[in-house]
């Protein structure tokens, strides 16, 4: 039986951002594709799921400052985390700062208006109460509330559980309140109907709302979210050529009456106006044709800053750039300066620190191309990844992922990039060189765990193909033979081995002789990966 919750501990809140954002994630094309209000620009999954980002970074920085859990106890006295007040105002500012678009915003300002009620208490009437809280927050940010979007939702969730109850029927009531109500917004919002589709803001938080039922149940998953059959997007769905010209957005810090100025000044410059925060910061959001006018008003209520100026599709044009760019993800310094001496611009991913979104969106801004082929380099860096890429395409820049699971993968692919092919093109020979390019890499297991290949020890070596355990061993250079002969029985024409700093020398040379006397056809070659990868990675092609 799945263990449900009592409270929204510290560990609850943290389950509930994480899952949030993992079901974004793999909701995030499809809850783009569904965005036709109030601009029609595929993007509200991505910014959904970009604010959450924002959110569990600022969740895991408060874990990792209480890592014993010295402030928050269970009611038999086990530490569970830090203080659940803490987590939950850290959940509402990560929000706050990361809050992208104009349902992200909302989101944020949902979160934050929960935060004084569970600051307080943290069981299903709390929760009751902070949803109903938090309705009435997202309203009164919005300069003219529209029914049948987000908003719609979120009020139809907190009148679902207004009675109280346990913390999980509270939760479940909300989640089915959230279902229902986003299947009514078609009939809400003329622009909904026309297109046959849901809102899509209303979408992402019956998402949300589902990852607080998964949190606190224990479930593995719920129902899916069911949304009538849509229709592809006609251009009149789409069409966005007479609305304002730019998306802008930035954080400000200013007192409260400086803040109402403001409102009353934005919402005369433009339209979808939502204005969240409080305290002295502030997120601002406005859709405007005069995108320095919406700045200025800014700087005359306080200071803005983190401004982002967006060109929505089929009004202004972006920024023309001059040529193409691979940007690419590497688990170490030598490998960074490997795959840069071959023209691409790298992302050094850390261990236990993997880069988010905004540092890929960086990375490809740092690139100054046209057009940009992306290489993440890691299967968890799938949906982080996906949301950098639509973030850079709204910014005007033409991205293609190449969804690469392993350097070894991305090295491949750099190989056979040719800038002066057609894009299209030089996307395809990438992938198609990437996709034939298996992997394998070896771990040494912190600590006693089941795997696929059986139960390991800690100090154990363990050999990993595509990402799974197939080898468990004693020392290095063994389980790297037992690891390259497995992918060399399938055939091969070319053994890639990437070594870190660490890795004794002998085992490259070592396994360089295997290849070469046990496989007479295969050529290997030899790379140093330097600090922070893994201590082998393995590429057969």
């Amino acid at each position: 039986m799945p263990q449900t919750a009592q409270t929204l501990d510290a560990a609850a809140v943290r389950s509930w951002c994480v899952r949030a954002l993992h079901a974004l994630g793999r909701e995030r094309e499809e809850i783009d594709a569904i965005n036709v209000y109030p601009i029609a620009d595929g993007d509200t999954g991505t910014n959904l799921y970009l604010t959450l980002e924002s959110a569990v970074q600022a969740v895991e920085e408060v874990f990792a400052a209480d890592p014993a859990g010295t402030s928050g106890t269970s009611a038999d006295g086990e530490a569970v985390g830090p203080d659940p007040a803490a987590a939950v105002r850290a959940m509402a500012h990560g929000a706050l700062i990361g809050a992208r678009g104009n349902s992200g915003t909302i989101l944020s300002q949902l979160l934050r208006g929960m935060t004084p009620v569970l600051a307080d208490g943290r069981d299903g009437d709390h929760l009751a109460r902070a949803l109903a809280a938090a309705a009435e927050a997202a309203r009164q940010a919005v300069a003219h509330p529209v029914e049948g979007t987000i908003l719609s939702v979120a009020s139809a969730a907190a009148g679902a559980c207004a009675a109280g109850g346990d913390l999980v029927t509270v939760a479940r009531r909300a989640y089915d309140g959230a279902r229902a109500a986003l299947a009514a917004t078609p009939g809400q919002l003329a622009v909904l109907e026309r297109a046959g589709v849901v809102d899509a803001g209303g979408r992402g938080l019956v998402t949300v709302l589902g990852a607080l039922v998964e949190a606190v149940s224990g479930e593995v998953q719920i129902r899916p979210v069911t949304a009538p059959p849509h229709r592809p997007l006609a251009a009149e769905d789409c069409a966005t050529g007479d609305g304002p010209a730019f998306e802008v957005l930035y954080l400000l810090e200013a007192p409260d009456p400086a803040v109402e100025r403001l409102r009353s000044r934005l919402d005369a410059l433009g339209e979808s106006l939502v204005v969240v925060g409080g305290d002295g910061l502030w997120n601002v959001h406005v859709h405007t044709d005069d995108a320095g006018a919406a700045v200025e008003a800014g700087v005359e209520a306080g200071r803005p800053y983190r401004i982002r100026i967006t060109h929505f599709p089929g009004t202004a044009e972006a920024p023309e750039r001059a040529q193409r760019a691979v940007v690419a993800v590497l688990p170490g310094e030598g490998l960074a300066g490997l795959c840069e001496a071959a023209g691409a611009t790298t992302l050094l991913a850390r261990p236990g620190r993997p880069p988010v979104s905004g540092d890929l969106v960086e990375a490809i801004r740092r690139a100054h191309a046209r057009e940009v082929v992306l290489l993440p380099n890691d299967t968890d860096l799938r949906h982080t990844a996906g949301a950098a890429a639509e973030q850079a395409r709204a910014e005007g820049i033409r991205v293609a992922l190449i969804p690469t699971r392993a350097a070894v993968q991305g090295i491949a692919a750099l190989a056979v990039h040719e800038p002066d092919r057609r894009f299209d093109e030089d996307v395809v020979a990438m992938t198609a060189a990437a996709g034939a390019t298996r992997y394998a890499e070896l771990a040494v297991a912190e600590r006693q765990s089941f795997t696929s290949a059986g139960v390991c020890q800690a100090g154990d070596v363990l050999g990993l193909i595509e990402g799974d355990v197939a080898v468990i061993g004693h020392d290095l250079t063994t389980t790297a033979r037992t690891v390259l002969d497995r992918m060399l029985s399938a055939g091969g024409e070319l053994v890639t081995l990437i070594v870190a700093d660490g890795t004794p020398p002998s085992l490259a040379a070592a396994l360089e002789r295997h290849v070469r006397e046990t496989y007479l056809a295969v050529d290997t070659t030899t790379y140093q990966a330097g600090a922070g990868a893994p201590p082998l990675l393995i590429g057969v092609e």
